[in-house]
């Protein structure tokens, strides 16, 4: 039979044990929390362009001239 003072060792044991298990578990969760949070903050604000946006964006640029930009402007819209 086990004597007390063996069972109060062994059950101090076990409480370190799940203690440090806690500890460890809750650690990982805030990063996780962590990198969830930052992730969805940075895509948040992503936007997808349509193409008539990117075509604008690429006349205010300079990129394409007027005749190219009511070009593909038409044909664009004719795609709708």
């Amino acid at each position: 039979m086990k004597t007390n003072e063996s069972v109060m060792w062994h059950m101090d044991d076990d409480f370190w044990a799940m203690h440090a298990f806690w500890w460890i578990f809750w650690f990982i969760f805030f990063i996780i929390i962590f990198f969830v949070g930052v992730w969805y903050i940075r895509n948040k604000h992503t936007t997808k362009e349509t193409p008539l946006d990117i075509l604008k964006r690429r006349y205010a640029a300079g990129e394409i001239d007027t005749e190219e930009y009511h070009l593909r402007k038409r044909e664009l819209e004719k795609g709708n």
